[in-house]
């Protein structure tokens, strides 16, 4: 099968970049409004840029209606700061929870039944529930596009990580601790419990 996305319209191109790319890690997106209202929703474009300086990026999609523009990405816009939680399989009913389009003046941490923790450098507020979270600041925003189903690269520099101690040993994470989960196609999820290791050649 040959697919000219030009031909396949954006929303079966979506589906057929859902169903390649995986599986897709999630940013558990933490933010605060300009009026003070934390917002929280999940998104599984994501991964690492940089290591010197940490960067991180993560990519709200522009959606159809009057409100094109996600909270999260009108609150980073603004504020200039966001948090990164990592999302363990014991809270992924909640994390899917936020995933609903809630209207702005909804707090998503009350809504998903988490709990908020205040930050370090940054204001937005970690995911208690989660066990690793990254404090950013924004470094770069990149509009993809402009019309529906267009993407914003958000890069974030990281300021702070907090680990839980005992996922924590010689700057390495125990993923069977950690316990990420990940996003396939549809509204289908993976765990990370199924690994295997290979050397990288000489």
């Amino acid at each position: 099968m040959i697919v000219d996305p030009k031909e396949a319209g954006w929303l079966d191109t979506y589906k057929l970049l859902i169903g390649a790319i995986v599986p897709r890690p999630i940013a558990f997106v933490s933010t605060l409004s300009p009026e003070g209202i934390p917002n929280l929703a999940p998104f599984s474009f994501f991964t690492g840029v940089s290591a010197n300086p940490p960067v991180i990026c993560f990519c709200p999609m522009r959606r159809r209606g009057p409100l094109p523009r996600k909270d999260t990405l009108h609150n980073i816009t603004v504020t200039r700061e966001f948090v990164v939680n990592i999302v363990s399989e014991e809270f992924a009913q909640q994390m899917n929870i936020t995933s609903a389009e809630f209207p702005p003046e909804v707090d998503e941490f009350e809504a998903a039944g988490l709990t908020p923790i205040p930050s370090d450098l940054v204001k937005p507020p970690r995911v208690k529930e989660s066990h690793v979270h990254m404090e950013c600041k924004l470094y770069l925003l990149v509009e993809v596009g402009g019309e529906d189903g267009s993407g914003n690269l958000v890069l974030g520099e990281v300021l702070r990580f907090h680990i839980d101690d005992q996922y924590f040993h010689d700057f390495k994470i125990d993923p069977a601790k950690l316990r990420a989960i990940g996003r396939m196609g549809g509204a289908t999820y993976t765990r990370t419990t199924d690994r295997f290791d290979l050397s990288r050649p000489k």
